[in-house]
């Protein structure tokens, strides 16, 4: 599954993660959230997330 980084804050959604303490499941992919689903970190709507490059293995949060 692919990953998506939130443009305002950088926070990465990793989908065999999950967002457990929003109610999000491990496994749930970026496109079967919830439409007003929010970044945990800032707020931002789901709109605000692109596909992340991880080609420089940097570490997420």
């Amino acid at each position: 599954m692919e990953k998506y980084e939130c443009t305002v804050c950088g926070y990465v959604y990793v989908p065999n993660v999950g967002n457990v303490t929003n109610g999000i499941d491990y496994g749930t992919a970026f496109e079967d959230l919830p439409e007003d689903w929010e970044c945990p970190v800032c707020g931002a709507g789901k709109y605000k997330f692109d596909l992340h490059d991880d080609s420089d293995n940097s570490d997420l949060f």
